[in-house]
């Protein structure tokens, strides 16, 4: 049984570890998400996140090998997105928005334990589902919503 409270994501070539935990209240909430922006950031038609408390996150490895977009514009929120990618492969671990201070929204393809896409990281909700392309079917059991449900108050 996967430790929840000590869970890891690698990038594509290794060369950066992230541990964190997602145990109790430190997982803030997990989701799949087809905004415009996370459509480009992954080049893909829609992201599959999940959202921690940021005072969770070690860097195991590999914090000198990250590198940082900064979004000012352009978000549909209109908060400024702060992406790390790996110097090396490109690979995108993790994100900081201005609009949800605290946190970090982590990228569930990198989480090292597979067993956990199906459990504890399953997606909760899909949010911007107004811009889903329409041959991609809505994921069973998840809510769905056409706008940003993130958003804090």
């Amino acid at each position: 049984m996967t430790d929840l409270s000590k869970v890891t994501s690698t990038c594509y070539c290794g060369a950066v570890q992230l541990e964190y935990s997602i145990e109790g209240d430190n997982l803030i909430t997990s989701f799949i998400c087809h905004c415009t922006d996370d459509r480009k950031i992954t080049s893909s038609v829609h992201a599959s996140n999940f959202v921690i408390k940021d005072n969770t996150l070690k860097h195991v490895r590999g914090q000198d090998n990250l590198t940082k977009y900064e979004r000012k514009h352009g978000i549909t929120t209109g908060d400024q997105m702060d992406s790390y990618f790996c110097k090396t492969c490109g690979s995108l671990l993790y994100r900081v928005s201005s609009g949800f201070p605290g946190t970090h929204i982590l990228r569930l393809g990198a989480v090292d334990d597979f067993s956990l896409y199906d459990g504890a990281l399953r997606p909760r909700v899909a949010q911007f589902c107004k811009d889903r392309v329409a041959w991609a079917e809505p994921c069973a059991d998840v809510r769905q919503d056409p706008d940003n449900v993130l958003k804090p108050e």
